[in-house]
């Protein structure tokens, strides 16, 4: 009978382990991460809108504020811990695989910190992981949307652009994804280079289209060139403007002016660009 109520304690007692090394309830992962190998979740905090301030380097750390996450995982039992440093690779790498990027990283105490960035679905991500070889990790992430491109350049700073550099770059022509065909969000800047051109019936313009460097590079210069000869079409066809005065040209991925390996760099180096002819 003894043997019989200890073998039941034994029982009990497993599972009450496996229970345990459950997720604790109401807890998962966040929607951008999985997580390491034989790790649960003990404690976790969902905020609809706070802050966290992330260090972005020794000296200095930068407050993002937005949708909050919190998730502390432990490690089950008779597992093998992962280091500080293979956690921070892994988050790290699997930011990069989505265009993100490692904003920061150090060291304290024999914590690995690990700060990253991404823009994900128009959101701007921040993370920051902490993990050491002890069995536990956790990570605080902040979601903010991404900032939507609303003060477009008018006639008059186009225009000084060009006396200073020689051209001018424009964000506020919007093209689907692959396609040529401008977006209706693009007419506030068609009618102010409208604007432009006719104000300096003398002025010549290339109109120049730029593209990221995903893709394949012949494809890219097509694409580039259809879409500033796209803007040059409307721009001759609903706003009067002489054509003469334009000429396309498309230079794919030749020329960024920012990193193609964040989705903020591809951002800024898909953009027209009118040059002085």
């Amino acid at each position: 009978m003894k043997k019989l109520f200890f073998s039941l304690l034994l029982i009990v007692a497993g599972v009450l382990t496996l229970l345990a090394q459950e997720d604790k309830e109401g807890c998962k992962d966040p929607a951008l991460f999985n997580r390491m190998p034989n790790y649960y979740i003990t404690n976790c905090e969902e905020l609809q809108f706070s802050k966290f301030d992330f260090p972005v380097s020794a000296e200095k750390k930068q407050t993002v504020e937005g949708h909050y996450i919190y998730v502390d995982y432990y490690l089950k039992d008779n597992a093998q811990a992962a280091s500080g440093l293979q956690i921070a690779r892994n988050y790290t790498n699997a930011v990069k695989k989505i265009g993100g990027s490692l904003v920061y990283e150090f060291e304290d105490g024999g914590t690995e910190y690990t700060i990253l960035k991404v823009i994900k679905d128009k959101k701007e991500v921040w993370a920051q992981v902490e993990g050491a070889g002890n069995g536990m990790y956790k990570i605080y992430i902040i979601e903010k949307e991404a900032m939507e491109q609303d003060v477009v350049a008018d006639a008059s700073s186009m225009a000084n652009s060009i006396k200073e550099s020689g051209k001018v770059a424009l964000y506020g022509i919007y093209f689907d994804t692959g396609k040529s065909v401008l977006k209706p969000e693009s007419e506030p800047s068609l009618q102010e280079i409208s604007k432009l051109l006719k104000s300096d019936p003398k002025l010549k313009l290339y109109v120049v289209g730029h593209t990221d460097n995903a893709g394949l590079f012949d494809a890219n210069i097509k694409l580039s060139m259809d879409r500033a000869s796209a803007v040059i079409n409307a721009l001759v066809t609903k706003y009067g403007v002489n054509a003469s005065c334009l000429k396309a040209f498309g230079d794919g991925p030749v020329s960024p002016v920012a990193t193609n390996e964040t989705e903020e760099g591809r951002a800024l180096n898909r953009r027209v660009e009118l040059v002085k002819q």
